[in-house]
């Protein structure tokens, strides 16, 4: 007989292998709000209730004292029915657990850390060529966890990673002048007084923005193959891993994610867009700002079409340039990534 939860206590110290191993690439800064998100999901703690102190700083010292005794452990096969399956053979097991209503993920993460996760299966999907997992309840999983994962023609959508990260930017606006950033423009199109429905609302529309994002990564995928995932790995952590990880994500976004969202007039999730587009993206893009702040003044999105034209254009031949260079061998791999990544 399945046993979901035996199962879920072997993908859990999956879990807590990987991140034992990993956990020290965090910045202090970000390792401690992670830690104190983690806490929150393994304790059930609603979102809007604050966290108790004193219990979590003993918590975070048993999980460290944890993570040391199992740094050097290998990781748990997983024992479905009485047959036992590698962590990694994800696909194997997602055709015996999701018809039984759950759905589980093994890949690798930025820097190639090991990531998995089981969840409760809310649907499954097919879109051009790619299937879509939805998750809902997460009932084991890693320190990180990201809202959305393409892994092979795969995708996972992770609802509850993603109705925990729109919560934390809500939690971000503060007391400043909200109605000047994308994201209190984003949160004044779900109107209401609930915070859970409005939450409820906001997931509900970005899971389809997710969706779009994986798929333009896809479509990445086959523009550039498998060399671009190749060069990723070779890179050490530094700003040219960075910059290609931007790259992508802009081309994806240009592909997919921005033209889909105008074409279907989600005025909330092309504000959720921008209160998210931060970091090396923003940095070699600043003509899709630019484009967003057009819209806002004029009401009109033609810039941001433009943008998005220009985007498809000088982003897929940024990255050929990048692998010529790559497949060149040439010892100045990380300058040449830098003078290549012409900002648009």
């Amino acid at each position: 007989m399945f046993d979901a939860r035996k199962l879920a206590a072997s993908v859990q110290r999956n879990c807590h292998i990987s991140d034992a191993r990993f956990a020290g690439n965090y910045t202090l800064c970000i390792f401690l709000l992670k830690m104190r998100e983690y806490f929150r999901w393994e304790q059930g703690i609603p979102l809007s209730q604050s966290l108790p102190r004193a219990a979590l700083g003993e918590w975070l010292t048993a999980r460290e004292e944890e993570w040391n005794r199992l740094e050097a452990a290998s990781f748990t096969p997983l024992l479905i029915d009485g047959e036992e399956f590698e962590p990694f053979a994800a696909e194997a097991i997602n055709q015996r657990i999701n018809p039984l209503g759950y759905v589980y993920s093994a890949g690798y993460g930025i820097h190639q850390k090991p990531c998995f996760f089981l969840a409760r299966l809310e649907r499954i999907e097919r879109r051009n060529g790619t299937t879509l997992f939805i998750a809902n309840e997460e009932i084991a999983r890693d320190l990180a966890a990201p809202p959305a994962m393409l892994q092979g023609r795969n995708i996972f959508i992770r609802r509850e990673s993603l109705r925990r990260f729109i919560w934390e930017k809500i939690e971000e606006l503060g007391q400043g002048t909200p109605a000047e950033t994308p994201m209190a423009r984003a949160l004044a199109c779900h109107e209401g007084q609930d915070i859970e429905i409005i939450l409820d609302r906001m997931t509900e529309n970005e899971v389809e923005t997710l969706i779009l994002h994986e798929t333009g990564e896809d479509r990445v995928h086959d523009l550039l193959g498998d060399d671009w995932e190749r060069l990723l790995l070779s890179l050490p952590r530094s700003r040219s891993e960075f910059l290609l990880r931007a790259v992508r994500d802009n081309l994806a976004d240009c592909l997919s994610t921005l033209p889909a969202l105008m074409e279907r007039n989600n005025v909330a999730a092309l504000h959720f867009y921008f209160a998210n587009f931060t970091g090396m993206r923003k940095e070699i893009f600043p003509a899709a700002l630019d484009a967003y702040h057009h819209w806002l003044a004029s009401g009109s999105l033609v810039h941001l079409h433009s943008a998005c034209e220009a985007g498809q254009r000088h982003w897929r031949e940024v990255a050929e340039k990048i692998l010529r260079a790559f497949r060149s061998s040439t010892r100045q791999l990380a300058a040449d990534i830098g003078r290549l990544c012409q900002p648009l």
